[in-house]
Order: C-alpha cells, then structure tokens, then sequence
C-alpha cells in the first residue's frame, strides 16, 4: 500500500491522499511535479538537499535541466506567499534548504484546518515563523493582589500590541490569541510554537500604595534569551496617562533592540540565503555607524536586495535615505544620489504609505532639496505614523535645526533620547541637538554637543565639519585649523562651493552663518584635487 502520511507546517498542509497542497483548508493550485519537489522538501526539512538529489528522485530517469526544478521552486514560493524565501532557503550553487517545523500527519486522519491556538503543549504542530520579525505580548501579570489593577495591566498589554502594530516590518500577534495566556503559566519557547513567533514581551504589574511598578522583558523565543528588560517606577495619578508614558517607552526601546537582534543573527548567515527583511537588517547594521564604508556596504547591499525584492518597501525606504545622507556627507555624487534616493523613496510609500520610513527618506530628501516645508511635513507624518518612534523624532529634530527652528528642534531630539536613551542612532539625536545651537548662535554647545557625538561616532563627518565651525566661532581658531586638516584627509573634496551644494540649511542667512565659521577654520572657496569619489 502507498505511504498516505501527510505533512503540516504553519497554515498549510501538504495532503499526499489527494496529491494537493491547502492552506486552512483551501486547495492551492499547484502542478504535479511541484508538488512532488515540495513533498521532497517537506520529507527532508532543515536538511541542505542538493539540486541533483531532487532531480533525480522527483524525475527519477527523466533527462530533465536544472530549469525544470528552479520553475518548480518558483511555483512553490507562489503558492506559499513565500517571496521572502523564508519557508525555501536558496543555497547558492548547492541546493535548497526547507526551513520551517514540519509535522507527520496520520494519512487516515489529514487535519485540513488551522491550528488550535488554545491547545496545550504538544497537541497541534508548530506553526512557521513569518518572512519578518515577529513579536507576541503576553498579558502583562498583575501582581498588587488588586483586581482594581487587572484592567490596567490588561490596558498596558492592549496598548503595546496597538503601538507595536505602527512598525510595520514588525508582524504582531493580535490580542485575541496572545490573552488566551492569560492566568496561563507558560514557557515562551510554547508561546512561538503556538503562535509562530521568534520574539515573545512579557512583564508584570505591581502597586503599593499611590505608586505603580511596571516591569517588561524582551526574549528569544526560540532560543530564550534576554534581548531587554525594563523597571519602570511612577506616582500612579492621571492613570491614563501613566498607561500612554509606560507603553510609549517600552515599544521606542524595542524597536532598535529588534533591528540590532534581527542584524546580528542575519550576520551568521551567507547572503545567498537571506530573505527581503534579514538582508534590511544587515544592512541597517552599517548604517548606524556612519562612516563612508559603512555607507558604500549598505548602499550596495540594498540595491541587490531592491532588484530581488522590488516590491519591498522597507528595502526601497532605507536604500533612499542612506542615498541621501550620504550626498550629505559627501560620500556619494550629490545630484545622482538624491535623483535615485527619490524614485526608490517614491516606489516605497506608493507601496506603503503608512510606513514611518518611508516618510523619513522622504524628508531627507527633501531636506536635502532644500524644500523645507515638504520635508518638515514629512517628518511630521513620521513621527504621526508611529508617535513612539525615536528615529522619526530625531529626524524631524533634524528639519527643524536645519531650517533654524532652533527650540522645536530641540524638543523633538530631546524626545528621542528620553524615548530610546541608549539608540543605536544617538549621535543623529545629538546632531540636531547641535544643528539648532549653531543656527541659534550658541556657538559653546554646539561644540559640546558635537564632540559629545563624535565620541559615539568618530567617523561622522557631518559633526565633523561643525565641530570645525564651532571651535572657529568661540574664538578657538588654532584648534579649528588644526581639526580642520585632520577632517579634510578623509574629506579632500570639502571647500566652501561644496558646502553651499551639499550641506542642507535653509536659507541663506543660515548658510552663510555656517561658512563664516569654516572660513575662520581655514576652509577656501575653491575645491581642492581629489574630486568625487
């Protein structure tokens, strides 16, 4: 009798009875030997199976070209959704690796439907990560011995979800599947099998007397490890209130942890093998360290994951920022990165329009363009967008000290430092921090602050030639020549014709504010060799 096992993983069950593949029940349509490679692919999961291995056992003594199995794969991946390559792993040159949990389902009893969310450990199979990072929040416990307390724990726990929900390469588990845990002991390595989920938010709730308590941790489900965890402490008045400061700064001080943990797992891996967001993660490892290196590896890492994944917006919206902040610095041709920055800026919110960083390369952008109002609305829409996030405030920080707007400037980066104090980006904080104490005359913080940064981040150049105006407009002229000579060794290009071209302020008062400081520091008008890299 032929073998009848069938096989599960996440949604979709690969029924052998009926030779098709469902999805909750739905028959996809998929043609035979397709289902034959995936049937293959499912037998073998976490295994590297070589291409000759599939061809030979699908098409056993069938002379067929290694066409047939790359048309089968892609015939697969359509029928998954899987454009991310996150249930198929692409070897390069080797073969095809399937990645998700799969389980052996009795053929005399094919479970057509989804999975129960609510059965215990062990009753229904895993369900497969998604091709993005994913995140469950628990409910947060409630630990006064208060039931006064349960509904503002449960309201924290609602909020966090509605907040993460604003990130949107964050898939997010709804309430109604992570509150079945509620009074629930778990173990979080349950909680991803159950929801198929790599990062699981859990905390607690404790009051004592007019004060409240708040802790929250953030894990690896899969492995169990502690990416983050958090205390917070208030004087529990306006209630509502304390329930929009807490959750606010909680889900700002998760999202560069979840970019920083997604990089750096996505760094053990050979690029052939990555999907669309692990190779935005990558590249977003070199992005926060500012320097032109690290620029030209992002740069040319997202153009190859835009001409794989050409419908990925966060690819497409960081590939157009990092284009023209590097026209800022100098690091690339001024007219052809903010022309290329801006049709993938473009593509990217007509993809998603409600992305906050798409909007941010927008503003940027436009910043750059010297289009103040446009760019200064944008940041606005960003920080709209997602209100908790500390990149979008600190880029509007930036708008805003570049077109003199000194004191709002100031509020938003000061906002961005209080939502997410020890980000990956704090010298882009304290940079328009900086930006707006020159523009307003302050010459004596703004020295402070962009030495402050620099310490962070030595090889921003941007700081750098600030840094060089500072110290020229508090008298420190010797010290501003010699600073200046260092910064043009790595900046050779660097002239005052340069800067009225590249450095983005907004009017010319302010511009010309700018070059009294790097004339007293030494800088000529003319551009000396050296040219466009």
């Amino acid at each position: 009798m032929a073998e009848t096992k069938s096989y599960r993983f996440g949604r979709f069950v690969v029924d052998r009875r009926s030779a098709c593949l469902r999805c909750d029940g739905v028959v996809l349509p998929l043609r035979p030997k397709s289902f034959d490679v995936l049937v293959y692919l499912v037998q073998n999961p976490g295994r590297l199976v070589p291409k000759g291995e599939l061809i030979d056992n699908v098409w056993q003594d069938v002379m067929v070209t290694e066409n047939s199995l790359v048309q089968c794969i892609k015939d697969i991946r359509q029928a998954l959704n899987d454009n991310a390559h996150a249930e198929i792993e692409t070897v390069a040159k080797r073969g095809y690796l399937f990645a998700s949990p799969v389980v052996v389902i009795d053929g005399n009893a094919v479970d057509l439907g989804p999975p129960n969310l609510t059965a215990g450990p062990g009753e229904h199979g895993a369900l497969s990560l998604p091709d993005r990072p994913s995140i469950a929040v628990l409910p947060f416990a409630n630990m006064s011995g208060d039931s006064d307390q349960e509904h503002f724990a449960d309201g924290i726990s609602e909020d966090l979800i509605t907040g993460l929900s604003r990130i949107r390469w964050l898939f997010v588990i709804a309430r109604n599947s992570t509150f079945v845990y509620k009074h629930r002991a778990v173990d979080v390595k349950q909680v991803s099998r159950e929801l198929g989920v790599r990062y699981v938010l859990e905390g607690s709730v404790r009051r004592a007397g007019s004060r409240i308590r708040i802790t929250a941790q953030l894990v690896d489900a899969i492995t169990g490890g502690h990416h983050w965890a958090e205390r917070y402490d208030r004087e529990l008045g306006d209630i509502f209130a304390v329930q929009d400061e807490i959750t606010s700064s909680v889900i700002a001080a998760i999202e560069p942890r979840l970019l920083a943990a997604e990089g750096i797992r996505s760094l053990s891996r050979s690029a052939e093998d990555l999907g669309a967001w692990e190779l935005v993660a990558r590249a977003q490892t070199h992005v926060w360290r500012l320097t032109r290196l690290d620029y030209e590896t992002a740069i040319d890492a997202l153009k190859r994951t835009v001409e794989t994944h050409p419908d990925y917006a966060p690819a497409r919206s960081l590939l157009a920022f990092c284009l023209s902040f590097a026209a800022h610095m100098g690091w690339v041709n001024r007219d052809h990165g903010l022309l290329v920055g801006r049709q993938h800026a473009v593509r990217a919110v007509a993809i998603d329009d409600c992305d906050s960083w798409g909007q941010i390369a927008l503003g940027y952008l436009a910043l750059m363009e010297k289009r103040t109002e446009e760019s200064i609305a944008a940041f606005r829409r960003a920080v709209l967008l997602n209100p908790s996030s500390a990149a979008a405030h600190g880029n509007l920080g930036h708008g805003l000290a570049f077109a003199g707007r000194d004191r709002e400037a100031i509020e938003h980066a000061e906002e961005a430092i209080r939502l997410s104090p020890l980000d990956p980006e704090m010298a882009l904080f304290l940079g328009a921090i900086a930006v707006a104490h020159y523009c307003a005359g302050r010459y004596a913080e703004t020295v402070e602050y962009s030495s402050q940064l620099l310490r962070l981040r030595p090889g921003f150049q941007g700081a750098q030639r600030l840094r060089c105006a500072g110290l020229a407009q508090t008298g420190r002229i010797e010290e501003a020549r010699k600073f200046l000579a260092t910064v043009r060794l790595e900046q050779p290009q660097l002239s005052i014709d340069w800067i009225r071209a590249s450095v983005p302020y907004q009017t010319p008062e302010l511009m010309e504010r700018f070059l009294d400081g790097m004339r007293k520091a030494g800088l000529t008008e003319i551009e000396s060799k050296g040219g466009w890299r």
